[in-house]
């Protein structure tokens, strides 16, 4: 898993590329909980995201309660298909309230 950070105008955007799974959990947590803390906006592009297990869900369920917590506003972005695929599988896209947005490359 690779994060790549851009931070303009008061939004930090997280780009996930790669897979989010009980590898890397532990990385993107680590990476996720600073830009939390910080002011501003914080956004997780997941359009090159391109495996999603149990624990990458539960680090984007972290994310959302840490954000609620400290009182962040978190989005989600550019859902890929395997983001799209857990998230109906645990029926979590509501939770999140984020549009999902599926695209050509997601539906296939």
């Amino acid at each position: 898993m690779n994060i790549r950070v851009a931070t303009l105008n008061g939004l930090c955007q997280l780009h996930i590329e790669g897979g989010m799974n009980i590898y890397t959990a532990a990385e993107f947590k680590a990476q996720l909980l600073p830009h939390l803390a910080e002011p501003g906006e914080l956004e997780i592009d997941l359009s090159q995201v391109s495996e999603m297990d149990g624990a990458g869900m539960q680090q984007l369920l972290l994310a959302k309660r840490e954000a609620t917590r400290i009182g962040t506003t978190l989005r989600l972005a550019g859902h890929s298909r395997a983001v799209l695929e857990v998230f109906d599988l645990c029926n979590l896209a509501a939770f999140f309230g984020d549009p999902l947005v599926i695209s050509n490359s997601a539906a296939s």
